[in-house]
């Protein structure tokens, strides 16, 4: 299986995950972080902390706010699924990802102070994958087939947030690996 996501390679689609069986889609959860250019942990802050323009065909968010994102986004979709497998179609909340950025408060940027380490955001990541990862392997068919019921979106399926997760993260490192070879040329 491939590892890190070749930054060369067709963006990531998330229907492409509509055809694998449970085990396949668990074995591609359980990668997760090894899909990130390992250089990411030899930039300087001013690396990790420089946005791009929308024309530079990287995404805009600046690579320290993008490893925050996908560990806080982790933590809402592992929360999530362990929700709809014990409980009965739970409601759950909407969570604003901008608002999470835009705060400036939750990444360390450069304006409001402490620049939290990149290894944080990627360990928070690998952490939670790796519980859930073996936690999903325990889990009888069926409850692939639970749902809870999402404020904005509805019912949404225990196997849609889980490929949603693997597709989340997979897009998020194509990105991620667009810009550490922007700023340090191919690895």
């Amino acid at each position: 299986m491939q590892q890190t996501m070749d930054p060369d390679s067709p963006q990531p689609f998330l229907a492409a995950l509509d055809a694998i069986s449970n085990t396949s889609l668990i074995n591609r959860y359980r990668v997760g972080v090894e899909r990130f250019d390992r250089r990411v942990f030899q930039m300087t802050d001013a690396q990790l902390d420089m946005a791009f323009l929308p024309d530079a065909g990287v995404g805009t968010w600046p690579i320290r706010v993008l490893l925050g994102h996908l560990a806080d986004a982790e933590m809402v979709l592992v929360h999530r699924l362990r929700r709809i497998a014990s409980e009965d179609r739970p409601l759950m909340q909407y969570w604003d990802e901008n608002a999470f950025i835009d705060s400036g408060l939750m990444y360390g940027t450069p304006e409001t102070g402490p620049k939290f380490p990149p290894g944080a955001f990627v360990a928070t990541v690998h952490t939670l994958r790796q519980w859930t990862a073996g936690w999903l392997t325990t889990l009888a068919p069926e409850v692939f087939e639970r749902s809870g019921l999402h404020s904005e979106l509805g019912e949404q399926k225990f196997r849609a947030i889980l490929q949603y997760n693997v597709f989340h993260l997979d897009h998020h490192a194509w990105y991620l690996n667009r810009k550490v070879r922007r700023l340090l040329g191919a690895g």
